[in-house]
């Protein structure tokens, strides 16, 4: 069921885009708890939806749309066990359950009561459970990221196609892969213990900053920003804030998110093109995203003993933030956090970025010289070491070495409206 179909939209429609926009994750892991198994509810869920989009426009919207849903993907389930067995412990037990419920047994779905259980002492373990089990590591992080956008954010397989431009078929067959993983490495549907929670954490939120990132700077394809992919990262961090108050390196991702996210209405120009940093209207930059991204970096230092990986980002997206200018910001500071950035997450990207603060605050022969030392098999097939690179030594005036690495960062540009960018730039040259 797609989004944004506009305003002819059939109401019962509309609804069914919104409950399930909001309820989805919830209906998910309140089946997955039912029945004990994470595959069968996602494919509960699903015939729920197509129950609903048949019902809700002919029938109209029942009293408690969440509560139908998932009152129809239980019956599902009792119809599933009772295919497998009539005399199935599981289905029984699901039956006595369902019976306590308020639901009369063979009533239609629409004749929902509005007290269908919730049970609020476990509703929002059961989403932060569902995180955990799409971005189970026996799953690869491909499959973590289609599975998280489809049963957390209830996105469709089309929407997800859509955002990292692969067929449809692909994310159909990744989701499906990864379910039939979850099921033979017999996953349960639950909370990782304590143990094993913080680690566990950190692929869920790997995953959030994954889809984050390709939203705020897309790898392909023509538009420089998918709002929509980030804004769902952006959805998804706010959810873990709530569920794991006292984690700082969630609180460290939404800030990241939120201070970055803040930046989006001035990086694009009215024709889609990319707006350099120096070049942007700060005045334009979302203020009460800079309020909440800040709040939620003193909440990171707050719960924890210091920034983690996430946080210094944040810390960086902050300096940027505060700054009135290009030329009013910290950059001394910038590089101290990229060091200790290097320390906590060491990549050639960071080294990359720690380049370009230095760059900044000593100048461009001290940041060439950390370049020079990145030219390795890791960044070898990317834009942004040549781009850097590149305009390091446009500002040096070497002027023929700095065509040479701008060629190359066009041949390797992925994203048209950034290889247009780098067109402008090796024009100027010439």
């Amino acid at each position: 069921m797609a989004r944004g179909d506009g305003p002819a939209l059939n109401p019962g429609r509309q609804a069914v885009a919104a409950v399930w926009r909001i309820e989805s994750a919830r209906i998910v892991g309140a089946l997955a708890r039912y029945t004990g198994d994470f595959a069968l509810a996602e494919d509960l869920a699903q015939e729920a939806l197509a129950e609903a989009l048949v019902s809700w426009p002919r029938d109209g919207v029942p009293r408690n749309p969440a509560g139908w849903l998932l009152t129809t993907g239980r019956r599902r389930a009792i119809d599933a066990f009772r295919r497998r067995s009539a005399r199935d412990e599981r289905y029984a037990a699901l039956a006595h359950g369902l019976s306590e419920g308020g639901v009369v047994t063979g009533a239609d779905p629409g004749e929902v009561a509005d007290d269908v259980p919730w049970d609020p002492d476990q509703i929002d373990d059961d989403v932060l459970a569902l995180m955990f089990t799409a971005c189970h590591p026996v799953l690869s992080r491909e499959a973590q990221v289609a599975l998280t956008l489809r049963v957390v954010g209830g996105l469709t397989s089309d929407e997800i196609a859509k955002a990292f431009l692969v067929p449809t078929a692909t994310v159909q067959a990744r989701i499906t892969r990864a379910k039939k993983t979850l099921g033979a490495a017999r996953v349960p549907f639950a909370l990782p213990p304590a143990e094993e929670r913080r680690t566990r954490l950190g692929s869920v939120l790997s995953v959030v900053y994954l889809i984050f990132t390709e939203g705020s700077s897309a790898s392909s394809g023509d538009d420089l920003i998918r709002l929509d992919l980030a804004a769902e990262a952006q959805r998804l961090a706010r959810i873990l804030a709530r569920l794991v108050p006292d984690e700082p390196e969630v609180h460290g991702l939404l800030a990241l998110l939120e201070l970055t996210a803040a930046r989006f209405p001035a990086r694009t120009g009215p024709d889609g093109g990319p707006v350099l940093l120096e070049d942007q209207d700060r005045r334009r930059w979302d203020r009460s995203a800079i309020a909440r991204g800040r709040a939620a970096l003193v909440r990171a230092g707050q719960v924890g003993r210091g920034l983690g990986a996430y946080g210094v980002q944040a810390a960086i997206a902050e300096c940027h933030a505060v700054a009135g200018s290009v030329a009013e910001t910290d950059w001394d500071r910038v590089v101290v956090l990229y060091e200790a950035l290097g320390r906590l997450a060491p990549s050639p990207v960071v080294e990359l970025n720690r380049a370009v603060a230095v760059s900044m605050a000593q100048g461009p022969a001290a940041a060439l010289l950390i370049v020079d030392g990145l030219a390795g098999d890791a960044l070898a097939g990317s834009h942004l070491l040549p781009t850097v690179r590149g305009e390091l030594l446009r500002r040096l005036g070497r002027t023929d070495d700095a065509r040479t690495e701008l060629a190359r960062a066009v041949s390797l540009c992925g994203n048209a409206r950034e290889r247009a960018v780098l067109e402008s730039k090796l024009a100027d040259l010439a």
